[in-house]
C-alpha cells in the first residue's frame, strides 16, 4: 500500500448503500465513485481577493454592491443630461421671446394682455404716430416719461432702486413707470402689483427698449394704453369722447385723455361728447382726480417744452401735414359708433 500524497485532494467514496465514507478501503482511488458536489475547496490565503469562493475563479460581485457603483455612476450622467435640457429650454425660450421683441418694431399685435384679460372686451384701433396730435404725444411725453426721448434704455438704475427701496419700506412710488415699462405691461403681464412682476417688468422694459426706438415705443404705448372700461389706443378714445380723429386733438382735450391714463376705468362717455365721472362703481373721483392733476401741470410743461420732446423721440413735423392713408383713423371705427349707439349718447 503506496503512502498518502499530502497534495492529492481528498475524495468521499460512495458505498453500494449510498452512504459516502471519507477515503478508500484498500488505499486505491476509486473514481468512478468521486462525488464531485462533496469536493472540500482547498485552502488560500485570506488576502486572496482575487479567489473565489471554491478556490480557483475570481469572486463575483455582490449585487448589492454592483447596483450601488451603477447608481453612483449614472447620477452624474442624469445630471447632466438634466442641466442640458434645462439649457436647452431657457435657450429656445430665449430666441422665441427676442423675436417677438424684434418683431414689434413692425408688428401692431392684434391684442394685448391687458386687453385679453378685460371680461367686457376690448375696442382697440391702430394709427401710426405721425397721425396723432402733438399736442397729445407731448402731453403724454409730459406726463408719463418726460426723460423718453433723452434717456438710454427703458429706466435708469438710480430710478429703479429708489423705487424698490420705497416699495421695501411701504412707501409711494417715487417716480412711476416709464413709457417702456408700461408699455412691457400693457402687453405681456397684469395689473398685479407684487414685487416680482415689477422685476418681470424692468426686465422685459429693458429688452424691448434694445429692440425698438423712441419713436416706435411711443407708438405701441399711445395705440395700447387704456382709456376707458373698454377703449384701448388713442384712436378709440378720441372718437368715442370727442367725436374727432386723433390728428385733430386740441391741448384741452389730449391732457383730459391723458389724465385718464393712471384711472382709466372710471368714466364714460359723457351724453353729446367728453367725461363723465358719475360711474355706477361709484369711483369716478379717482380718474377725475387724475384728470385735474394732469389739467394743472400738463400744460405748462407743453407751453415750456413745446413739440421739441416730441421731434426728439424721432416724430418730426405736425399731423395735419401728413399725408391721408387708410389706416390713419380719420373716420370713426365701426365699433366706437355701435357702442356710442348703445349707450344713447350720441
Amino acid at each position: 500500500m503506496s503512502p498518502a500524497r499530502p497534495d492529492r485532494w481528498p475524495t468521499v467514496r460512495r458505498r453500494a448503500g449510498g452512504h459516502p465514507s471519507a477515503g478508500a478501503d484498500d488505499g486505491r482511488p476509486d473514481h468512478g465513485d468521486v462525488d464531485p458536489s462533496a469536493r472540500v475547496p482547498a485552502p488560500h490565503a485570506p488576502w486572496d481577493d482575487a479567489a473565489g469562493p471554491d478556490g480557483y475563479g475570481p469572486a463575483p460581485e455582490e449585487p448589492a454592491r454592483r447596483s450601488f457603483r451603477r447608481d453612483r455612476r449614472e447620477r452624474p450622467r442624469s445630471r447632466r443630461r438634466l442641466v442640458r435640457r434645462v439649457v436647452r429650454v431657457l435657450t429656445a425660450v430665449a430666441v422665441v421671446q427676442a423675436l417677438v421683441m424684434l418683431s414689434l418694431r413692425w408688428v401692431d399685435p392684434p391684442a394685448t394682455a391687458f386687453m385679453l384679460a378685460n371680461p367686457d372686451g376690448a375696442i382697440q384701433q391702430s394709427v401710426p404716430v405721425e397721425h396723432v396730435s402733438r399736442n397729445f404725444l407731448a402731453a403724454v411725453i409730459a406726463h408719463e416719461d418726460a426723460q423718453l426721448p433723452y434717456r438710454s434704455g427703458a429706466v435708469t438704475w438710480d430710478e429703479l432702486s429708489a423705487r424698490a427701496r420705497a416699495h421695501l419700506a411701504g412707501q409711494e412710488d417715487p417716480s412711476g413707470s416709464t413709457i417702456p415699462q408700461q408699455v412691457a405691461k400693457n402687453l405681456f403681464l397684469n395689473q398685479e402689483m407684487s414685487a416680482w412682476r415689477k422685476a418681470v417688468e424692468a426686465g422685459l422694459a429693458a429688452e424691448l427698449a434694445l429692440a425698438v426706438d423712441d419713436r416706435r415705443m411711443l407708438e405701441l404705448y399711445v395705440n395700447y394704453a387704456q382709456f376707458g372700461p373698454t377703449i384701448y389706443g388713442v384712436c378709440a378714445a378720441s372718437w368715442y369722447y370727442f367725436d374727432t380723429p386723433p390728428q385733430d386733438l386740441p391741448v384741452a382735450q389730449a391732457v383730459q385723455l391723458v389724465g385718464l391714463l393712471p384711472s382709466p376705468g372710471h368714466v364714460r362717455r359723457a351724453p353729446g361728447g367728453g367725461l363723465d365721472f358719475d360711474v355706477a362703481d361709484g369711483m369716478g373721483w379717482l380718474s377725475r382726480s387724475h384728470v385735474l392733476n394732469a389739467q394743472a401741470r400738463v400744460p405748462r410743461h407743453i407751453e415750456a417744452q413745446g413739440f421739441q420732446p416730441v421731434e426728439d423721440a424721432g416724430i418730426p413735423g405736425l399731423a395735419a401735414d401728413q399725408p391721408a392713408s387708410d389706416d390713419d383713423c380719420s373716420q370713426r371705427p365701426q365699433e366706437i359708433a355701435d357702442l356710442i349707439a348703445a349707450e344713447g349718447t350720441a
